[in-house]
């Protein structure tokens, strides 16, 4: 295996690696791997520090110059919380199930098939019901007794 196909699939690599950290990054010096092979491969490039540089500038040119653009695709649209109200509310007086015992007033729950982290001032074990009474941004507040 040359040393351009090396750049190929290293590129090739970073780009696929883009599939599971979503940050837009890693495609970016994929882009620029690839491009080095190829020209690499055509002959326009030959040393190793020329390979680096173009490697480096390229990277950083793409990352900079075109992030914004892309992550917009790749990010998908989120509303805007007076477009979508929360819909939390909705879930106060939900009964749930108490999924891992609640240590120094944290544990585990069930609500509709979802397990939550929830917090409780009661002793509440694995297999206990319990009531949803509030919630403090994505962790939910529960309570051995039914709210009112």
């Amino acid at each position: 295996m040359n040393i351009a196909t090396l750049w190929i699939i290293v590129g090739i690599v970073l780009i696929l690696s883009e599939l599971m950290a979503t940050s837009i990054v890693a495609v970016f010096f994929g882009i620029a791997a690839i491009i080095v092979g190829l020209l690499l491969n055509i002959g326009v490039i030959e040393s190793y520090s020329t390979q680096f540089m173009l490697f480096g500038v390229l990277s950083l040119v793409l990352l900079f110059s075109t992030r914004s653009h892309f992550k917009r695709w790749f990010v998908g649209y989120t509303a805007d919380s007076n477009e979508q109200p929360s819909r939390f509310a909705d879930d106060i007086g939900s009964r749930v199930n108490v999924h891992t015992d609640f240590t120094q007033g944290a544990g585990r729950v069930v609500l509709n098939g979802v397990q939550w982290d929830a917090e409780s001032s009661d002793a509440l074990h694995a297999g206990d019901i319990a009531w949803v009474v509030a919630n403090h941004g994505i962790k939910l507040v529960v309570s051995a007794t039914k709210p009112n």
